[in-house]
């Protein structure tokens, strides 16, 4: 495999990598001579069934490149899935270095035809899917820093314009991104201690989930995985709890919630008074982000 070995000798998980973004951001890891723990259930672009395949399939593709990786078929929205996830990469290579978490599927809805199975489905797969890998992988390494060993690890949490600007039948998967965002943040400083760097790509690209939603969408899942190798290796020392947004050839950091224009009136309002003063509050600030979809 050909690239600049900027992963070398490093041990890489990417969950749901058996297609879409998943899969490129495993075969670029594996380019730039990571170790790849390649997961993936193999279900449908809804969630239903569940297939060995996919992932078998790209580390077939890995090794016929002359790189090296593994395959997981196991569900890690479950505590035992996202444990043997963590327990294939240590016994396999012995280590771990990088988690990247990516699984996901839709469910998509407006929210009065939004029934609670399609809800509690999307958050399970999306934001448990995200914290149980995280979990047990912070958790090695928490042991291995409290040992003495030295650890420069990363997470590369998958969140989503939808779950920064919201998006228009996709309540449930708005969310549950916007709640990654939060898991990343909290992750971060809880762990930057250990020698653990969290961070999170809001990715634009054509994959099997998005091209009914964003049928024009032209950028390719490679484009975003170059910014997920980099956040993902040694390199990128000192950066965490940001979110970035990549599509095609384009980054740009995410700049979240942060306070704006405020008055402290110094007792408690009436209604009327908060009112008075919400609008002028928002007559100073910056207007919001256009929900996708939204007229």
């Amino acid at each position: 495999m050909t690239g600049t070995g900027i992963c070398a000798g490093r041990v890489v998980i990417v969950t749901g990598a058996g297609r879409g973004l998943g899969r490129a951001h495993a075969l670029a890891f594996a380019a730039e001579g990571a170790k790849v723990v390649v997961n993936d259930l193999g279900v449908a672009p809804d969630g239903a069934g569940a297939s060995a395949g996919p992932a078998r399939e790209v580390v077939e593709e890995i090794r016929a490149a002359g790189g090296d990786a593994v395959a997981h078929d196991g569900d890690i929205a479950t505590g035992r899935g996202a444990a043997s996830l963590v327990a294939v990469a240590l016994e396999t290579y012995g280590r771990l270095d990088t988690l990247v978490n990516n699984a996901g599927f839709l469910r998509d809805r407006m929210l009065v035809n939004l029934d609670e199975d399609d809800w509690d489905a999307v958050m399970r797969v999306h934001l448990k899917g995200h914290f149980l890998p995280l979990r047990h992988a912070a958790a090695h390494w928490r042991a291995e820093a409290k040992a003495g060993a030295p650890v420069a690890a990363r997470v590369v949490n998958t969140t989503s314009g939808a779950g920064l600007l919201g998006s228009v039948g996709q309540g449930n998967y708005a969310a549950a991104k916007a709640g990654i965002v939060g898991l990343t943040l909290v992750a971060a400083a809880e762990m930057g201690r250990y020698g653990v760097q969290v961070n999170a790509v809001a990715p634009a690209a054509r994959t099997r989930m998005t091209e009914e939603t964003f049928a024009s969408l032209a950028a390719l899942p490679e484009d975003v995985s170059p910014l997920v190798v980099w956040l993902g290796s040694a390199a990128g020392a000192g950066v965490t709890g940001r979110v970035f947004e990549a599509e095609a050839g384009r980054i740009t950091v995410m700049e979240g919630w942060r306070p704006g224009p405020g008055i402290d009136k110094g007792a408690r309002w009436t209604p009327a008074e908060a009112g008075e003063a919400a609008l002028k509050l928002l007559a100073d600030a910056e207007p919001p982000g256009q929900v996708y979809g939204a007229r």
